[in-house]
């Protein structure tokens, strides 16, 4: 990919994004989402969190890693656990990441 492809693929990534998200900010009200739509979009947040975490929990070196040596998803299930027996946020990020780095020291 030359370099200006790449910064044709930038501007045009740029535009649909301004684009997206401006229309309800320039519609404001005049448009109502219907309430499907509304419920299915409280998600979103979530779901767009576990696209950007999953992998790096599950992939190692760009394959597949479920195993029992794999650090992260240890530290991810154990903060996982907390978070379920707690519902402290917090302290799910202090568990999680002395989970992680002990597993990575010892594992």
């Amino acid at each position: 990919m030359s370099t200006i492809e790449i910064w044709i693929t930038i501007a045009l990534l740029t535009l649909a994004t301004l684009i997206s998200r401006s229309t309800f900010f320039v519609l404001g009200h005049a448009v109502k989402l219907p309430e499907r739509v509304q419920h299915a979009l409280r998600y979103a947040p979530a779901a767009a969190m576990a696209a950007i975490i999953a992998p790096d929990l599950m992939l190692a070196g760009g394959t597949l890693n479920l195993s029992p040596a794999n650090p992260r998803l240890l530290a991810a299930v154990v903060a996982t656990v907390f978070f379920i027996g707690t519902k402290h946020l917090l302290g799910t990020i202090i568990v999680g990441m002395a989970a992680y780095t002990l597993l990575r020291l010892y594992l």
